[in-house]
């Protein structure tokens, strides 16, 4: 297989997963108006959806261009064994981007200053295929770090990026509610119903379902929990808002008022990297 015809495939793959999305909510938009469930707030929080794709297109260009030359000079420099491209590394590199995708999703949920951008995916209180292109706009740093040691192991960038390519464009058909639970499906593969509790601010919802592709992850580390009724979508805490700035934005004012309040060094470091929830005390608000 040439990098050629990888690039190819990736392209088809993203595309096919964009199509399914696409007709997804095409379907969401006409069942949410005809039954009167949409409101303009609800549309106004699509936008606000939508939206995020601005400055995060516009700092992903810099990340990613960034990410795969450095991955690269690495490879070519200082790795001299690497993997070939066949069907067979093709799929492990699948399997492995999305084995790492879990620790990466895990960790921006686990601490703080990765959470910063990973809440701007969840600040939605809705659950449809919008919701599936919320981005924070720097969440592609920490995604960089968390696989460049495929490119330490001998994986080509090229298998790197395509891994990663499908394991993202994978999760687009899951944030719907029109699909309900999959049968046997849903004890291998992340589905819409294990990406809803994902979404989940209840309690037993909360930092569960991190998988990308494979639930497997999920109940390997004890994070996993099924779908045992409709979630409360969004952040534990009250927000609400559909102004696009707001949205992006949303954790940085209280988390800069934390940090610059701080009372010692060690409360500004737990501030930064503690869990998002974390207060002097065992003070814990809701996030």
């Amino acid at each position: 297989m040439t990098y050629e015809t990888l690039e190819r495939l990736g392209g088809r793959i993203d595309e096919a997963f964009f199509l399914i999305g696409l007709a997804i909510l095409t379907i969401e938009i006409a069942k949410g108006f005809f039954s009167r469930t949409y409101t303009g707030r609800t549309v106004a929080d699509m936008l606000a959806s939508a939206s995020t794709q601005i400055p995060f297109l516009l700092v992903e260009i810099f990340i990613m261009t960034g990410a795969y030359g450095l991955f690269f000079i690495v490879s070519e420099t200082f790795i001299s064994w690497t993997f070939s491209i066949t069907v067979s590394t093709v799929l492990l590199a699948i399997i492995l981007a999305d084995f790492l995708y879990y620790w990466e999703h895990r960790f921006a949920h686990e601490v703080r200053v990765l959470w910063l951008q990973h809440a701007v995916h969840h600040s939605s209180r809705y659950m449809n295929i919008s919701t599936a292109f919320r981005f924070g706009p720097f969440e592609g740093i920490w995604s960089a770090i968390v696989l460049f040691p495929m490119v330490l192991i001998g994986f080509p960038p090229e298998l790197v990026f395509f891994g990663t390519l499908v394991v993202l464009a994978y999760q687009t058909w899951l944030h719907t509610e029109l699909i309900g639970k999959l049968g046997p499906l849903e004890w291998v593969l992340n589905t819409p119903s294990h990406h809803r509790v994902h979404h989940g601010s209840d309690d037993a919802y909360l930092d569960k379902n991190y998988g990308g592709i494979l639930i497997i992850w999920d109940r390997m580390f004890g994070s996993f929990e099924p779908e045992q009724s409709t979630p409360r979508y969004g952040l534990k805490r009250d927000f609400d808002s559909v102004n696009p700035l707001m949205v992006w934005i949303s954790e940085l004012p209280t988390f800069f008022r934390e940090v610059f309040g701080a009372k010692s060094g060690g409360e500004a470091w737990m501030r930064i990297f503690g869990r998002p929830d974390w207060q002097p005390k065992d003070q814990a608000p809701p996030r």
